[in-house]
């Protein structure tokens, strides 16, 4: 239990100061493309066609043609973003909190209501209009904004209560994962699916034959990325499924592991040890002895595990703040006062704000008072109707399902999508505003390390 909390902690910090980055990321974008003298060279930096090509074959190509800046941070990044999104789900749901029906279920239907009551208010408000396709938008939780509000409290909050809101958003990813592989995947050629299809079985022979090498799952991967790519299967998904084809058991179990450490320092004679404490070089049987040791740290590690810990650093610093200075530059030169108050933007901006809390606060309200399951420990309605407000900050997700729909290049679309990102960025911090200033009022004033 204590591992898995450390774990939890782990993931949390790392998302929380992805957070911080993320938000800076948000703001720059927002400064540049208003700012009359980078407002063209932004427009025009996501324009410029990528190529990693040997021979003929250019693995960046989308339909026979180089991929743009932005499709390859919206369909290459963002599908190792949903790898990592996969490699997290995978494992809580092995050693997790979703491995325990009862322990995950709040969390499972708090998730479910979070995602069905936004959409409803959408399609209430958008009912025969140009923008319903986005009904989806607002169904999601940015799990890294949220977690930063959560960290401005500091020890005020209790741990269950941040792994609750990770777990939700972890149920949350996976609802946004479907809707993505069955309402955003169109022409589907069949014969490069199929052979996808194979190529995915072997990784997941691969995967229960424990093959341990990461340039395996990742080599193959990204042939099978390349094949959803172009056989209009959206390339994320690809991410998520190679995710799961990755094996949770490492090589050695760690009770072998300690044996195989205590048996090579035991090789070390006081006369090594006095000799080792300068620089030295080492004998050929003190290398194999350091070697073998370091070829059982390896293996005692899972891939899953491993390349979850890679990936974290590289999502929630790099790809992620990416993905929002690219899709996040609203030029409100563009904007008129009633985008705020009719069209998609006051749709999305309900769904966040009002949906989402609705959604969750009422589901995780009746699966408590049903005894579904109990209370998170520390934590009572007024605190849990606080942290299901901080639920609509959707963000990431929101614009990368809200390019999906209206990133067509058309004109009148590209309003539209405008729109859009500016009902989530308003949405989300009202959400996120909403939430801190609830939660600072009902969490106790003592930290809880006191």
């Amino acid at each position: 239990m204590d591992n898995v909390f450390f774990t939890a902690k782990k993931t949390i910090k790392n998302l929380t100061n992805g957070g911080n980055v993320l938000l800076v990321a948000t703001a720059l974008a927002l400064l540049v493309v208003n700012l009359p003298f980078l407002h063209d060279f932004y427009n025009s930096l996501w324009t410029h066609e990528l190529a990693l090509q040997i021979g003929g074959f250019n693995l960046f190509s989308h339909h026979g043609h180089p991929m743009s800046v932005m499709a390859f941070i919206n369909d290459a990044l963002m599908a190792v973003f949903f790898f990592s999104v996969g490699l997290e789900i995978k494992r809580e749901i092995l050693v997790g909190e979703l491995s325990s029906f009862r322990q995950a279920l709040l969390p499972i239907v708090a998730a479910i209501g979070g995602m069905g009551v936004p959409v409803l208010i959408f399609f209430l408000m958008g009912h025969n209009s140009d923008f319903i396709g986005g009904a989806a938008i607002p169904m999601a939780t940015d799990i890294a904004f949220s977690l930063g509000v959560l960290a401005m409290l500091g020890d005020r909050v209790p741990i269950s209560l941040k792994i609750f809101l990770t777990t939700l958003a972890v149920v949350d990813d996976i609802g946004g994962i479907l809707v993505i592989a069955v309402f955003y995947s169109t022409d589907i050629n069949f014969w490069m699916l199929g052979v996808a299809v194979v190529l995915l079985g072997i990784l997941a022979l691969g995967g229960r034959l424990s093959i341990q090498s990461k340039m395996f799952y990742l080599g193959i991967g990204a042939f099978i990325w390349f094949l959803f790519l172009n056989a209009g299967i959206h390339p994320t998904i690809a991410g998520v499924l190679i995710a799961f084809c990755v094996p949770a058991k490492p090589v050695y179990a760690p009770k072998n592991y300690v044996k195989t450490i205590r048996k090579n320092i035991g090789y070390f004679t006081q006369e090594d040890e006095e000799r080792l404490t300068s620089r030295t070089i080492l004998t050929k049987d003190q290398m194999n002895w350091l070697k073998e040791i370091e070829s059982a740290s390896d293996k005692v590690i899972s891939p899953l595990q491993d390349m979850e810990d890679s990936l974290h650093p590289v999502v929630n610093y790099l790809i992620v703040p990416l993905f929002a200075f690219a899709n996040a530059g609203i030029y409100f030169g563009d904007l008129h006062i009633g985008a705020l108050f009719d069209g998609v933007a006051p749709a999305i901006i309900a769904g966040l704000v009002i949906g989402k809390f609705l959604g969750i606060f009422m589901f995780t309200w009746m699966c408590i008072k049903l005894k579904w399951a109990p209370m998170p420990e520390d934590c009572n309605y007024r605190i849990l109707a606080a942290v299901s407000m901080l639920g609509g900050i959707g963000f990431t997700v929101s614009l990368f399902i809200a390019n999906l729909s209206f990133g067509t290049g058309d004109p009148y679309m590209s309003v539209i999508l405008n729109n859009a990102r500016l009902g989530i960025i308003i949405g989300s911090f009202i959400a996120g505003f909403l939430g801190w200033l609830f939660l600072y009022m009902v969490l106790p004033k003592i930290s809880r390390n006191d």
